[in-house]
């Protein structure tokens, strides 16, 4: 059963993975690219030596951008796993691939979309962001310094991936305006770094993030609104026999974790079987077990 289950996965990964990889290579192409903001990562560390070596040991960014990569590579394999390596393989190919078509064919005779360096900093960070952060969410990544976002999370498993990422390009970042004194660009490379980092972790994590809520109500009302929660939302909740402090009676609480989109059918399930319940909303991040991520899942 596991193998006829593990096939259509796999497609699905890599269909997801390739919608990724599209996304990505637009903003590339389309914003960041054409107005000189892609300049982070192992791409902004390779220009950044190559400007440089420039009169010493000249060497085109290409090449350094390749020898980086070939290292990084073989420590993924031995870190991360022949799975991980491979689709990392998939899409740097199928992205560089993407990037390389859009700008040299598909879009070569078009003029710029924008010549508006701030819009393109935005519209390009958040395509950026958006098809990097599916491309991690299926367990890949574009090689370079996507893996030593992944080596230090394992390291630094509080820091969000998303955070990691803009705190190594910002560095990359400050060091090129630092070289080349152009400081309007570096602006908006600032800019589309937090515009990705925002669409990234918002696509990474957005869809393991929930809502706890605790019901403090009376033990009849109680379970009439368990009975909605069962029936309208499809969800699981935890009763906790509880006692009011100032009245001494009996109270009963009701734990449950609820997708952001479900709140307000709770909220209204509550309302209109017990008013003057008291609920108890907080942001829940993260959320293990059935129905949201499985504990031995891979953590993002």
């Amino acid at each position: 059963m596991k193998d006829k289950k593990a096939l259509p996965w796999f497609f699905a990964r890599y269909a997801l993975i390739t919608v990724g990889c599209v996304i990505y290579s637009l903003g590339v192409a389309l914003f960041l690219d054409a107005n000189s903001l892609a300049a982070g990562g192992v791409t902004g560390v390779a220009i950044l030596i190559s400007d440089l070596l420039d009169g010493v040991f000249p060497i085109n960014a290409g090449m350094l951008i390749m020898i980086i990569n070939v290292p990084l590579i073989i420590v993924s394999a031995f870190f991360f796993g022949k799975r991980f390596t491979l689709s990392t393989l998939y899409s740097t190919a199928l992205s560089s691939l993407l990037v390389y078509v859009f700008e040299q064919h598909a879009f070569k005779d078009m003029p710029p979309l924008t010549e508006n360096l701030m819009f393109s900093a935005i519209a390009g960070g958040a395509l950026f962001g958006a098809g990097l952060g599916l491309i991690f969410r299926m367990g890949s990544s574009t090689g370079g310094s996507d893996i030593v976002v992944k080596l230090l999370r394992k390291k630094f498993r509080h820091i969000k991936t998303g955070i990691i990422s803009m705190s190594l390009d910002v560095v990359v970042v400050c060091a090129s305006a630092i070289v080349n004194r152009n400081f309007d660009l570096t602006f908006c490379t600032l800019l589309s770094i937090g515009v990705f980092t925002l669409f990234f972790d918002w696509v990474l994590y957005g869809g393991n993030s929930a809502k706890l809520v605790h019901i403090i109500t009376t033990s009849g009302k109680a379970e009439k609104i368990c009975v909605g929660i069962l029936r309208e939302l499809d969800i699981g909740a935890t009763y906790v026999d509880g006692e009011g402090a100032y009245t001494g009676g009996s109270k009963r609480i009701i734990m449950c974790a609820v997708r952001n989109y479900l709140y307000p059918r709770l909220r209204d399930i509550v309302k209109e079987t017990d008013p003057d319940a008291f609920m108890i909303v907080s942001s829940a991040n993260e959320i293990y077990g059935e129905g949201y991520k499985p504990h031995g899942g891979e953590e993002l």
